[in-house]
């Protein structure tokens, strides 16, 4: 299509990919989604293509950003919706990223547009990132939750059937798309404190990858958000300095989280080995 610009291939040919994707706007509270795909692709990510903004977005909205170049000229920035792809050396399988910008207008277009890239890089599961506002303390771990709607793989990962019923975003959009083609799909969900839940959040995009990670047995570069995550809470925490009933507020939520706490979780290997045992039942056995 059109609307979806190639720029380079891979490095090499892939390896059973899994396509990782998050959008700035409604699914993406406190930028956690769109800074835990950033993290996860790093410096190394190849860039393989693009989206047209021109047709997707109403720029009254979303307007684009002017800055001057080393040459002394302007040069427009327009909001961007971009491919990559991460070549994993000694693993199975190799990673995909779409990461951008929440269109406007043509959503079902888009959505083709993204199915283009499955199609074209032959992946084999998506997997989506977002963030949404949640009575939960900034001090806790942030509660990562997460569904399919493949009974199988829900199963064998301990996720949910989705729930959700109501408005919703490109990432809603696509689920459906990716239901309707049969296409393995889950989606991961970090949960912000609904009283800090401005960007960046790195502790909850830290959270993101470290599931990620969990389930997949794919390396995430979670541990590089460790000083930011410290940073983070501490600076959340001098701007709570002196105000009792924040303080006190927080407190309750502390209390309650640790009440839900569950007392155990699977462990790496065990999601990891369920997570490779679908997908090869599927017909996603990655080369050898």
């Amino acid at each position: 299509m059109e609307q979806l610009l190639w720029h380079h291939d891979p490095p090499r040919s892939l390896r059973s990919p899994i396509l990782v994707t998050a959008w700035d706007g409604w699914f993406d509270v406190g930028g956690a989604a769109t800074g835990a795909v950033e993290a996860m692709r790093g410096p190394d990510a190849t860039h393989l293509a693009s989206i047209d903004s021109d047709e997707f977005f109403d720029f009254n909205e979303r307007r684009p950003t002017v800055r001057i170049g080393p040459d002394g000229r302007r040069i427009i920035e327009w909001p961007s919706n971009d491919v990559h792809c991460l070549t994993l050396e000694n693993r199975d399988r190799d990673l995909v990223f779409i990461e951008g910008v929440e269109p406007h207008l043509r959503w079902r277009t888009f959505v083709d547009a993204v199915l283009e890239v499955i199609d074209r890089l032959d992946v084999k599961l998506v997997v989506t990132l977002g963030s949404m506002i949640a009575e939960v303390p900034h001090t806790r771990p942030p509660t990562i939750t997460g569904s399919t709607t493949d009974k199988t793989l829900g199963k064998r990962l301990r996720l949910n059937l989705p729930s959700y019923q109501g408005p919703t975003g490109i990432v809603g959009a696509l689920h459906q798309r990716l239901d309707s083609a049969d296409i393995p799909a889950v989606s991961l969900r970090a949960s912000v404190p609904h009283y800090v839940s401005g960007a960046p959040n790195p502790k909850a995009s830290r959270a993101l990858l470290e599931r990620f990670e969990r389930v997949t047995g794919l390396p995430t570069r979670w541990a590089r958000l460790d000083r930011e995550t410290l940073e983070w809470e501490s600076q959340v925490n001098e701007a709570m300095d002196g105000n009792d009933e924040l303080v006190q507020y927080v407190r309750a939520l502390e209390e309650r989280y640790d009440a839900d706490a569950e007392s155990s979780l699977p462990t790496s290997d065990d999601l990891a080995e369920e997570f490779e045992h679908f997908l090869r039942r599927h017909g996603n056995e990655p080369p050898s």
